[in-house]
Order: C-alpha cells, then sequence, then structure tokens
C-alpha cells in the first residue's frame, strides 16, 4: 500500500457529537483517494467515524502502509497526535494536512509528523509519495506546497503549489470505499432521514477576519454545473439519499452557475431536499424562489451579529437590515432560516449583545446557533489580537478553541450571556405566539440569566493575565 489516508474523527468517543448524530463523511480524503487511484497508486482509507482507536493501530499493523496521510483540524487534534505517535512506533512515515497543521508546523513536526501538505493535497501527493518510496526524507527541497524539518532541526517552508484550476478534471470523491450506508442509517435512526454531503466548489474570496483559507486559499473555483447535476443523479441511483447537504462555503457565490445548476438538475429529473449555506448579499428573490423550486427546506446565513459595526470589524461585508430582509424572504418561500451568531468579537461590547438579542427578534430565524470567537492561527483575526492571545494549557494538550484573549470579558460572562440571548428570543416568540404559560416561564429564565450577565460584568470577570481589570 503506497499510503494509508485517515482522519481523527472518532464519532462514539465525543460525548457532544453523540447527542448530534449528524456524520457526514470526509470528503476531503475521499477526494483524494479517487485522485491518487485515478494514477496508479494502491491507495486504503481508514474512516475513523464510526471505528475506534484500537481499530486504527490494527489496520496499520496489518496494512503496513508506506506512508500514512492524517488530515487534521482543530476538532481532532488531539486523536491525531495519538496515531502519529502510534505510526512513528511502527516506523511508518507521516504526512498532515488540513486547514491545522500548516499554522503549527514546527509544533506537528517535532511531534513526530514527517511532512505537512500546505494546500490541496492532489497534485502535491502525487509528487511526493514516489519521492518518498525513492529517497525518503532526502531531496524534500524541490517539492512544492510542503514544510518538514531540515537537518538543522528548522522548519523548512517550500514555495506554495498553485492551486488546481480545473475542478471538472478531478474525479469524483471515492464514496464506495466507506460505508457510506451507515451514514444514511444513523442519520435515519436520529432524524428520519437520510443524507448524503457533496461539494461543488474549493475557496472562498470573501473577507471574514476569522474564518481560516488554510486549504483552499482566497480563490474560488467551481466544478461546471453538468458535472455537479451528473454526480447528483449517480448518488440518487446508488443512494437514494432523502436529503442532500451542499457543504460549500457559499453555495448561490455564483449567479449564473446557480441558475445553470438548477436547469441541469431538473433535464436529469432530480429533485432531492436539501440543506445548505449562503450570504445575505448573494440571495435576491429570483434566486430564493428558484432555492425552493429546488428543493431548499434550510438555508444557514452567517448574520454573526446584530451590530453593524461588530459586522464591520469582521470584515463580513454585509448589512444588518439586509440579513433580516433576506431571513423573512426565505421563510416566505418556505425555506427554513437558520442563522450563525458570534458573540466576543474584539471590540464587542454589551450594547452590541443587546443589538444583536434585538436583531434575532426582528428577524425571527427558524433556527440560529451561537459559538464564540476564538481566534484560529493563521486568520486575519488571530493577528488582529495576538498579542493579547492566553493559553492556559500547553500545546499539545490544547486547541485554538481554548485560546483567551486578554481584555475580553470571561467564558462565564458569555456563558450566561448566551443564555439570556436564547431565553430573551425564545421569550419574544413565545409572546408574541399567545403561549401563556411558557411566557412566564421563559420571562423567569430571562431574568435569571440577566442578573447574571450584569453580575459577570460589574464583579469585573475578564479575560486577561489573570487579574481582574
Amino acid at each position: 500500500m503506497d499510503i494509508l489516508l485517515a482522519h481523527g474523527y472518532f464519532l462514539y468517543d465525543d460525548p457532544h457529537e453523540l447527542k448530534i448524530m449528524r456524520p457526514y463523511p470526509p470528503l476531503g480524503i475521499l477526494h483524494l483517494s479517487s485522485y491518487l487511484k485515478s494514477k496508479g497508486f494502491d491507495v486504503g482509507i481508514f474512516d475513523a467515524t464510526f471505528a475506534s482507536m484500537a481499530g486504527f493501530e490494527h489496520m496499520v499493523r496489518q496494512e503496513r502502509p508506506s506512508v500514512v496521510g492524517l488530515y487534521t483540524n482543530l476538532m481532532t487534534k488531539q486523536n491525531i497526535l495519538r496515531m502519529i505517535r502510534f505510526c512513528k512506533q511502527q516506523g511508518i512515515l507521516v504526512v498532515l494536512g488540513g486547514p491545522e497543521p500548516p499554522y503549527y508546523a514546527r509544533e506537528y513536526l517535532e511531534y513526530g509528523a514527517d511532512v505537512i501538505v500546505k494546500g490541496e493535497g492532489e497534485l502535491t501527493l502525487e509528487e511526493l509519495l514516489p519521492h518518498l518510496a525513492r529517497y525518503g526524507l532526502n531531496q524534500l527541497e524541490q517539492i512544492s506546497g510542503i514544510a518538514f524539518l531540515g537537518g538543522d532541526g528548522e522548519v523548512v517552508e517550500n514555495s506554495p503549489r498553485a492551486f488546481i484550476k480545473d475542478l471538472n478534471a478531478l474525479p469524483w470523491p471515492d464514496r464506495e470505499a466507506i460505508d457510506l450506508p451507515e451514514y444514511m442509517r444513523v442519520w435515519k435512526v436520529h432524524h428520519g432521514q437520510s443524507s448524503v454531503s457533496v461539494i461543488c466548489a474549493r475557496g472562498c474570496p470573501y473577507t471574514c477576519t476569522w474564518c481560516s483559507h488554510s486549504v483552499f486559499g482566497e480563490s474560488h473555483r467551481r466544478r461546471s454545473p453538468e458535472s455537479m447535476a451528473d454526480e447528483i443523479l449517480w448518488i440518487k441511483e446508488c443512494y437514494s439519499p432523502d436529503l442532500i447537504w451542499y457543504a460549500d462555503d457559499v453555495f448561490t457565490i455564483n449567479r449564473r452557475w446557480f441558475f445553470e445548476f438548477h436547469e441541469a438538475l431538473t433535464s436529469r429529473g432530480v429533485r432531492i431536499p436539501f440543506e445548505c449555506i449562503s450570504r445575505a448579499d448573494r440571495l435576491d428573490e429570483e434566486v430564493v424562489k428558484t432555492l425552493a423550486e429546488m428543493g431548499c427546506y434550510r438555508l444557514w446565513n452567517g448574520s454573526e451579529s446584530g451590530s453593524q459595526k461588530v459586522i464591520d470589524y469582521m470584515k463580513r461585508k454585509v448589512d444588518v437590515e439586509e440579513v433580516r430582509h433576506v431571513t423573512h424572504m426565505l421563510q416566505k418561500y418556505g425555506i427554513q432560516a437558520g442563522m450563525f451568531i458570534m458573540l466576543g468579537y474584539d471590540g464587542e461590547e454589551v450594547d452590541d449583545i443587546k443589538e444583536t438579542v434585538q436583531h434575532l427578534k426582528l428577524a425571527n430565524p427558524d433556527v440560529f446557533l451561537t459559538t464564540v470567537a476564538y481566534p484560529i492561527k493563521g486568520t486575519a483575526y488571530y493577528y488582529e489580537v495576538e498579542a493579547r492571545v492566553r493559553a492556559d494549557k500547553p500545546w499539545a494538550e490544547r486547541t485554538d478553541r481554548d485560546l483567551t484573549v486578554a481584555g475580553r470579558h470571561s467564558k462565564r460572562f458569555y456563558s450566561f450571556a448566551t443564555r439570556w440571548m436564547v431565553n430573551e428570543v425564545a421569550l419574544h416568540r413565545a409572546k408574541s405566539n399567545g403561549g401563556i404559560g411558557l411566557l412566564n416561564e421563559l420571562k423567569m429564565r430571562a431574568n435569571i440569566a440577566v442578573g447574571q450577565v450584569g453580575m459577570a460584568l460589574t464583579q469585573g470577570q475578564v479575560e486577561n493575565s489573570g487579574q481582574p481589570l
């Protein structure tokens, strides 16, 4: 075996994910697998989702691959570190890819990884694997798109590799190499409908400061409408899913492409309900109406904040009023409107959080998800606050989610703020819908949350070097 591709997402070891039970296949390594196989490489896949660490170790011992390639992100970091150590104990070369390793190259290489692939992996692995087979870790300087430790122990960062221009030239993901029916079964058991994920494009040209462009950059490359429609038809004929998840960063980013894709699906007689992500500035009534005709049942919009000031800090390039208008338009056409809300971005004040609560009341999305901003290394946001970033654990024991920013309110404050936000919006909805019993209960819960936020603020609980400001 030339390479064993694996990832570190073990569903049954994650209590949080077990509550959600919405797993999707690792499309990144499935794309790599199909491409490398098309070039004649012997490729194996270890899909960790429904497996165990013991299962990974067993497969490595049994197959003895020349190289193990691990897709790595901050969610799976701890598992990946264990997998690196095990592979090195077996004398196997380890190559890392994904959004996490490029910005922590030294840390991962000193932990045991041999090579880090920066950016897209297809062309780099096509060149790297024969080189490793012939020369080992020698003369790596000639291969674009990688980082490694030089003979002096310093990190060598080779020149970046150009992005793949023609995505149509790539084969479809190697879905047949994994147990896709098990993903669909889990969805069916827990949600009543099965779902399959696809991706139409790579890269995002927008400038949101907290978003990582580590793998696909700020370019935007998209497969043709016909190629995508053919893949959707194949998925329908092979697997018959109830739902499709379009995993693109901004599904409707290209207006012409979107309408051509609709026509391509229609000409093939394909209409599968789907969920996707977009932006308010890429949605108008004609687009929304067409989404509904195509079967879109839910669209997620990255609202992030109800404060225009904070949105501008984030360089979101979107208008709060436009977000509310689009939310109502989606609902008008029977599409559930979902929102992402981010608290704690640098410069946000209590009044901005209040504006976000008011924004949610006015927009009235069907569902919204909240997170607290954290600085992901490599993003513009990270470098804006880098001098104030604090870590209370060694690198190997934490992720970027554990980083705090000095001068910002405490985690406890944002916990209370989130509860207050959720309860205030629920209270508003209950009042609007005339739910008297629920109204009284939520009013009490909201008052408690408001008091806790005020207490956290007046007690000076802020994130800093350890002393209250």
